[in-house]
């Protein structure tokens, strides 16, 4: 049992160390890691029209040309990372879900949950492996109740 509880473990911490080397240690359009996932246009784009936003009107929110929404949504143009901060916040989403860095556009929206993982990243690696073993514990015990 207890090495079927680790291995749950494994993911989670996996998926967190994930997280925490992209932001650390990636530059926003590393070649290698958005060759492997959907482009930023195209998450853009979806994003957009999700929000029932024309291109004219994303462009007016960023103080932008709206020929320029365009160019990024078909990747002519790779944005700086300040305006992909403006489009997120346009957009109600994240900078790592236009990024490619998560499946969910609202992922980690949530200040509070933002603050606690910001918290965990400056932390030492020992005292990261830990809480983050602890929160995988607690998870994995509340989806077990649940089934």
């Amino acid at each position: 049992m207890l090495l079927i509880q680790l291995t749950t473990c494994d993911f989670f911490i996996q998926t967190m160390r994930s997280i925490f080397a992209f932001t650390a240690n990636k530059s926003c359009f590393d070649t290698t890691y958005c060759s492997m996932t959907i482009s930023f246009g195209k998450k853009l784009r979806e994003c957009r029209e999700a929000k029932n936003l024309s291109q004219s009107e994303l462009a007016r929110k960023l103080d932008a040309h709206h020929s320029i929404i365009g160019r990024y949504e078909r990747d002519e143009v790779k944005p700086t990372v300040d305006v992909i901060k403006k489009l997120a916040d346009a957009l109600e989403t994240t900078v790592g879900y236009l990024l490619g860095e998560s499946k969910e556009a609202g992922v980690l929206k949530d200040p509070a949950m933002l603050k606690r993982l910001n918290d965990i990243a400056s932390f030492p690696d020992e005292d990261k492996e830990h809480i983050l073993y602890t929160l995988d514990a607690l998870i994995r015990n509340v989806k077990l109740k649940s089934m």
